[in-house]
């Protein structure tokens, strides 16, 4: 990671934002110590959602959502009633 002194950013903002915005990062220090870091903007927009793309691949059985059995509910639940 490449440091620019306070004074040396200034100078040269122009051209250290357009190298971050290329994937580089810059650390901006006052004196020799760190003060802030120059560092692309994450711009990658998401894919849109493509609906039915596993039409046909997952299988819901037709009880799904069924009432589970009551020996599996005590289970669960940790109780016997």
């Amino acid at each position: 990671m490449e440091q620019f002194n306070l004074y040396d950013a200034k100078s040269n903002l122009s051209d250290i934002v357009e190298r971050a915005s290329q994937g580089a990062t810059f650390l901006i220090a006052k004196a020799g110590i760190p003060k802030a870091m120059l560092c692309p903007i994450n711009t990658n927009k998401r894919k849109p959602i493509k609906y039915g793309a596993m039409l046909g691949e997952i299988k819901i059985s037709k009880d799904f959502d069924a009432p589970l059995p009551p020996e599996l509910i005590v289970l669960f639940e940790g109780n016997s009633h």
